[in-house]
Parts: C-alpha cells; sequence; structure tokens
C-alpha cells in the first residue's frame, strides 16, 4: 500500500560540499513552500531564494525547484531545495521541514514510490542503485542501460510471447479430441524452441552484467616464497603487501580491489600453504582456505624453477573441484624462459615474471577468460542475483514445459502449468508479481535521499 505522507531527506552525500540537496515528496508541499520559501513557485523554473526558519529568519540561500504530479521522479509532488554543501545547513532545513509537517524518508523511499506509480518498474529501480553504486565506468554504463528499460524490455518481449505460446495451448484444453493436430500445425513445440533460446541469451547477458556489477573474488595460493605478494603488487600496481626473501611473510589475508577492462576484481593474496611452524602461521593458513572456500577464481602460483605435473601440484589437488584457476609458474626472469601460455590437464597455465611484469598481460587476459568475461562488454545490461535466480528458473520450467510436450499424447494441463511458472519467474524481475517482503528488502538497500 503507498504511502500519502510528505517525506524529507538530505538527497546529497554526507560531508561537505558546495551544494546539499533537501528533497521533499508527497501528495501537497504547499504548506512546505508557504513555510520555507514564502513565495510562489514556478513549475520546474529554479528560484533564488531564502530559506526561512520558524521565526523568518535566513536559514540558507539557495534554489527552489517545484515539480508538480505527475511529472516528477516519483510521481508525486517534488520540491527540492539546493543550499549550500554543510551539514549543519542542511540539518537545519531537513528539521524545518519536519516542522512542517514531513516526516523523515526511508532508505530508498523516494525510488521505491516512483515504483509504486509507475514512474518506472523494479529492474529499472534496482538500476538507480546499481548506478549510485557502480565501481567501473563499464559497470555504470551498463545501469544506465538499465535504468533507460533496456534489460526490462528484453524481459517483457519473452513474457509476450509466453503469454501468446500459453493461451495457444490453454485453448486447446477445451478441445483435446483436436489439441495435438492444432499444436503441431502452429509450431508450438518450435515456439518454446525459440522461447528457451531467447530466455538462453538474456540470461548470458545478465550473468556477464552480474559479473560488472559483483566483481570476482580472487584468491591468490601457493607455498611460502612463490612470489604471491609481488603478483598482488604486480596486478594492483602499488606495494599493498610486503615482499622480502624471508618464506612466511605474510601471515594474514592482503585484501586490495583492481579493475580490468572493466571488471572489478577483489584480490587477496594469503599466507603461504606449508606445515605450519608457529601458532600464529597456523591461523594465517586457516583463513587462506576459509579465502578458498569463499572465492569465484584461484590462482595457484608456483616457481617455474620447480615445475611439475598440474596434478601432482599438492596445492591444485586440495582445491575445490569445481573452482576454477589458473595455474601460473613465476620467476621467469630467473628461469630465462619466455612468457606465454598453454592449456595443460584443462587448466590454463601462465609463465610470467612478478618482479619485472613479463607475461601480465597474458594472465589478465586468462583471468576475464576463465570468468566468462568477453572483450567488449558494452553491450551488457546490469543485473542482480536474483534476476539470475528468476532467469534460472525460467529455463528450469521451459524445459520442463518442452519435455511434457513430447510424445504422442502429451499432458498439455502439466505444460500449461510449466508455462505459467515460467511466466511468474521472468515477471519477478520487473516487479509485475512482487512480494511486500521482497520490495522491502531491496528498497532497503537504497541510500536515504534516493
Amino acid at each position: 500500500m503507498l504511502d500519502t505522507d510528505l517525506i524529507a531527506a538530505i538527497a546529497t552525500p554526507a560531508g561537505r560540499g558546495g551544494i546539499g540537496i533537501v528533497r521533499l515528496s508527497g501528495p501537497d508541499v504547499s504548506h512546505v513552500v508557504a513555510g520555507i520559501v514564502r513565495r510562489s513557485l514556478k513549475p520546474r523554473v529554479a528560484t533564488l531564494t531564502p530559506f526561512h526558519g520558524a521565526d523568518g529568519e535566513a536559514l540558507d540561500h539557495g534554489l527552489a525547484l517545484l515539480f508538480p504530479a505527475p511529472h516528477s521522479y516519483t510521481g508525486e509532488t517534488v520540491l527540492e531545495l539546493h543550499g549550500h554543501g554543510g551539514p549543519a545547513v542542511l540539518a537545519l532545513v531537513l528539521k524545518r521541514c519536519v516542522e512542517l509537517g514531513a516526516r523523515l524518508a526511508m532508505p530508498g523511499e523516494f525510488t521505491k514510490r516512483a515504483f509504486l506509480n509507475d514512474k518506472m518498474d523494479l529492474a529499472q529501480a534496482e538500476a538507480v542503485a546499481d548506478l549510485i553504486e557502480a565501481a567501473t565506468a563499464t559497470a555504470a554504463r551498463a545501469a544506465t542501460r538499465s535504468l533507460a528499460g533496456e534489460f526490462s524490455r528484453e524481459v517483457n518481449a519473452i513474457v509476450e510471447a509466453l503469454i501468446e505460446l500459453r493461451t495457444l495451448i490453454e485453448a486447446t484444453l477445451d478441445f483435446p479430441e483436436e489439441d495435438i493436430e492444432f499444436l503441431a500445425a502452429a509450431d508450438a513445440t518450435g515456439k518454446l524452441a525459440v522461447l528457451r533460446e531467447r530466455v538462453a541469451a538474456v540470461f548470458a547477458r545478465a550473468r556477464e552484467g552480474n559479473l560488472l556489477r559483483e566483481g570476482l573474488d580472487v584468491v591468490i595460493i601457493g607455498a611460502p616464497n612463490v612470489g604471491k605478494s609481488s603478483l598482488l603488487n604486480r596486478l594492483v600496481g602499488d606495494d599493498v603487501a610486503i615482499v622480502t626473501p624471508i618464506a612466511g611473510t605474510t601471515r594474514d589475508a592482503v585484501r586490495s580491489s583492481i579493475e580490468i577492462r572493466g571488471i572489478p576484481l577483489h584480490v587477496i593474496d594469503t599466507a603461504g600453504l606449508r606445515e605450519a611452524t608457529d601458532e600464529v602461521e597456523k591461523i594465517g593458513i586457516e583463513r587462506t582456505w576459509a579465502a578458498i572456500d569463499r572465492a569465484d577464481l584461484a590462482l595457484v602460483i608456483t616457481d617455474t624453477r620447480e615445475q611439475r605435473r598440474v596434478g601432482d601440484d599438492p596445492v591444485v589437488a586440495k582445491l575445490p573441484p569445481l573452482l576454477p584457476r589458473v595455474l601460473i609458474h613465476n620467476k621467469i626472469d630467473l628461469s630465462g624462459e619466455a612468457p606465454r601460455v598453454a592449456l595443460r590437464d584443462a587448466i590454463r597455465t601462465i609463465w610470467i615474471s612478478a618482479k619485472t611484469g613479463d607475461g601480465m598481460g597474458l594472465l589478465r587476459d586468462a583471468i576475464l577468460d576463465v570468468a566468462g568475461a568477453h572483450e567488449d562488454m558494452e553491450g551488457t545490461f546490469l543485473a542482480r542475483a536474483r534476476h539470475l535466480e528468476a532467469l534460472g528458473k525460467a529455463r528450469a520450467r521451459l524445459a520442463a514445459a518442452a519435455e511434457q510436450l513430447e510424445g504422442p499424447s502429451p499432458p498439455l494441463e502439466l505444460a500449461a502449468e510449466e508455462l505459467r511458472n515460467a511466466q511468474r519467474a521472468l515477471s519477478d524481475i520487473t516487479g509485475t508479481f512482487t512480494s511486500d517482503d521482497l520490495l522491502g528488502e531491496i528498497f532497503g538497500r537504497f541510500c536515504i535521499g534516493k
């Protein structure tokens, strides 16, 4: 149920700045305009004015902008007060708004109202937060595409085709003696096959978009003194980890974030894996294995002067079987070998020198390749884990429907039910069918004032 309260919040980030904005939204802001601005405002025209306190004193001077409903961000009447960006003066203006009848907005409440007033669908609303939080330029552009509705249009087009197929199949349930011939003539199985391909294509793009949003957790592992910290420093481009000839220098996980062609990587340098010689090192090794359990990718680094078969490496043998990994032979500057890449035992192997940087381009390419990223991700739209889950459910339901339609006497009722569930899963993405609990969880993660 949509609240009709007048809400107010500081819409600019905390801290000091040249400009600060207090935003209000509700069915009526006239009493706030009368109490703070004390003059009439023309719609969508910036008016330079003092912001008045209860006794008529000037709290600040700035611009007042009025956006009458429904032509506003939220679909309600919105008032924005643009003043100076000091925390104290913004707090005074916000306090005055509350004195005049507004209440403090909850996190994400402005965007939630925009969604409930049909100014945007749920995927677009989530893209607002993703655009604010985008860690790379590529992610920001992808979020902008989602905000513009590209992701939603793809999903809605599939839903429309799915409704057409459902109508076709459910119409035959009233005429069981003609259902098989009718469906065959209408090529129901062919239409379903096309739908499955379209969902698979959107899933692939959404997976790339989720990669842009979430990034990859990459763990660097190996025996002591093989160059793990040197590799982290080389990837980051700074001396974030201590490097010495002494084995076991790294006792705790060292974390740093980098970007490779628009993909955020959260890289963790870990304690060397060996039999612990003291209690502190033992704890560090336990944390290494904990980091491995949470990782999306493992960079297993060895000294190229001590090469062995991948299957014989004790570190590789203990890794979770489904964890993607890249094997790195480091210190080619000492062995005299050239940087190169090979595929050995289905594992990518790279020869590099973390000290000189030779082969690092090959390693970056291998990381993105294993992660499933491609060279050009400019056509990707940003997606969340729940979008992938919904698309995965839809794919499973469509596959089940295809199985039901096989054979000489297919159970059309079951096929129709699978298609209905597939449609519901897809509609969850845009918010056509969405529980209040899910809305609370989604918008509760927004910043206040958005």
